[in-house]
């Protein structure tokens, strides 16, 4: 969980469903997409918005399998790590391939928003 207190841009709560950190204001769990909050207000589509997405696939070469394992790693300003996952592992075997896609979802914090202070 952050350290920042209930109610400010960027707090974090538990989805109910599937336990995975998530935003306190999330209506829907990014991760399990199960319903949180049916009384949420919809949020407008000008405040949604993807200021980034990273897609690819890998193919297995006939000299044979690998094995891989999907890191997800975020850095702030400094460079400095705050969050390091692994989201997935497994092996691709030859004629076989697999995509992957990660991308960052964001809405636009609500105007007098109050920033999380840093240590």
């Amino acid at each position: 969980m952050s350290a920042t207190r209930p109610g400010e841009t960027g707090a974090t709560r538990t989805c109910p469903h599937c336990k995975t950190t998530i935003l306190e204001s999330a209506a829907v769990c990014p991760a399990c997409r199960g319903h949180l909050r049916f009384d949420a207000p919809a949020v407008d589509a000008a405040q949604r918005f993807v200021p980034l997405r990273v897609e690819g696939t890998v193919r297995a070469q006939e000299e044979g399998a690998f094995e891989y394992t999907l890191v997800v790693v975020v850095r702030n300003e400094r460079g400095e790590e705050i969050g390091r996952h692994v989201a997935a592992v497994g092996a691709v075997f030859p004629g076989e391939a697999r995509s992957f896609e990660v991308s960052v979802e964001a809405t636009r914090a609500p105007p007098g928003s109050k920033r999380r202070l840093r240590h």
